[in-house]
């Protein structure tokens, strides 16, 4: 009751005041074909302050009273993320060790838990968030087709929302086609795993998308690290990207290819804030 009349306190004195820093929060509801209601709010993005660290980019984001606890955590891990790639300034990482944040896969847990506390699930609301590992290989798939199966009531906040797994028994532009499809799911905040074959590599890679698919121009947005990767002295380094932008071609491309695939993670509904942290 008492965080519900702060909210309420604080909005009536930004409208009172008319203060130019605060906006009024949209909020859109959907209700989905099976009967489930979603809501939407569009709130005001917070602008990032570089703290001229490498590595330290615990920034930490004032939530807005209009935004949800699902919308604050992909909020603050977007911010991480934003803070991360503008201290590295595009300057090669090493992403070489265990412990290195600029390894793909640990950029983008790095991402999740320095925000992670401040938040719980509804359903299991004294149970710490975690975030799984890879996929291992199995007799169908490579390594990173997905994530180690973690489940809800041991912290998982994430479901698979999407996957594709080439299907040997399907032509290769059949396989493209449910591809293409599989990718135009994504919505901010996803996070992504995939095992491909392209450019920069061979293998597992995971990022973590910043806005919603493009219908417009057939594209997504992402934040990663080393993706981009080069060795110095038998050492791998990887750059950071904030707001890369491909066609969705691009990643069919990728991981459409016998014994690999992607899935599509995404937060769950009923992400709230943890004790004390709203």
């Amino acid at each position: 009751m008492r965080s519900l009349m702060k909210r309420m306190a604080a909005a009536a004195l930004a409208l009172l005041l008319l203060v130019p820093a605060y906006s009024l929060a949209v909020q859109i509801t959907i209700t989905k074909t099976n009967g489930d209601v979603e809501t939407i709010t569009d709130t005001d993005t917070v602008a990032v302050t570089d703290t001229g660290t490498g590595t330290d980019a615990g920034a930490t984001a004032e939530t807005d009273p209009g935004t949800n606890a699902r919308e604050a955590f992909i909020d603050a891990i977007l911010l991480t993320a934003q803070t991360v790639y503008d201290n590295a300034n595009g300057r090669w990482q090493r992403a070489q060790y265990a412990g290195d944040i600029y390894v793909c896969k640990n950029y983008t847990m790095y991402l999740f838990n320095e925000n992670d506390m401040r938040f719980r699930m509804a359903e299991y609301p004294d149970v710490e968030l975690v975030i799984p590992m890879n996929s291992e290989d199995t007799a169908d798939y490579n390594k990173g087709v997905g994530w180690e199966t973690i489940e809800a009531s041991q912290g998982n906040p994430f479901y698979a929302a999407a996957e594709f797994r080439y299907d040997g028994s399907l032509s290769l532009e059949e396989n493209k086609a449910v591809a293409r499809e599989f990718m135009t799911q994504v919505q901010r905040g996803d996070y992504f795993q995939m095992s491909a074959n392209y450019y920069w590599g061979v293998g597992p890679h995971s990022l973590v998308f910043i806005a919603d698919y493009d219908s417009a121009s057939q594209t997504v947005r992402w934040t990663d690290s080393n993706m981009k990767t080069k060795k110095e002295n038998g050492i791998n380094y990887g750059l950071v990207q904030f707001d890369a932008v491909k066609d969705i071609g691009w990643f069919v491309d990728a991981f459409c290819h016998p014994k690999r695939g992607a899935t599509l993670y995404r937060l769950r509904d009923d992400i709230i804030f943890a004790d004390g942290q709203e």
